[in-house]
């Protein structure tokens, strides 16, 4: 497992470009709270370690992690972000519900990757244990959401 030898929480901010001038929108499902906001914590606070300012990040919630891709729509279609993270977690179940959402959530945000000229972030755990969602969202491995802060800062310097 990737995760198992990785910490998602670091990075050496001495690579890391100043964020201070950029824009971040952050969509926050509202399904498995505890996981979600410690991924949005965890984004949140590796922006603002970075230089982004409080007030050009903007903080969107939805239903579920299915509604991901239409409340990162939403956001993208306003013009005044120059990059997107959706946060989510879907944890398998004993149907195939776990299947379908996990599938239609990734190539949602895919799609709007390959529509808009702004990067939307997958920051989406898709794990089999609730202990294995907790282990990514600030546990053992860190914290996918510091990760996802990253790569959002990085795709958004490819923009300027």
């Amino acid at each position: 497992m990737a995760t198992a030898t990785k910490n998602l929480s670091d990075y050496d901010k001495s690579t890391i470009p100043n964020a201070k001038d950029l824009r971040f929108g952050i969509v926050v499902s509202e399904w498995n709270p505890t996981i979600t906001e410690g991924l949005y914590n965890g984004a949140h606070s590796t922006l603002m370690d970075c230089g982004a300012s409080p007030e050009n990040i903007t903080r969107w919630n939805v239903p579920g992690s299915f509604e991901l891709t239409f409340g990162c729509k939403k956001l993208l279609q306003q013009g005044q972000v120059d990059a997107v993270i959706a946060i989510g977690s879907v944890i398998q179940g004993e149907t195939k519900h776990f299947d379908f959402v996990c599938s239609a959530t990734a190539q949602g945000i895919k799609d709007l990757n390959v529509h808009f000229e702004v990067p939307v972030i997958f920051c989406v755990l898709t794990d089999n244990t609730l202990q294995q969602a907790l282990d990514r969202s600030g546990g053992k491995h860190g914290n996918k959401g510091a990760e996802a802060a990253i790569a959002a800062i990085k795709m958004a310097m490819l923009g300027q």
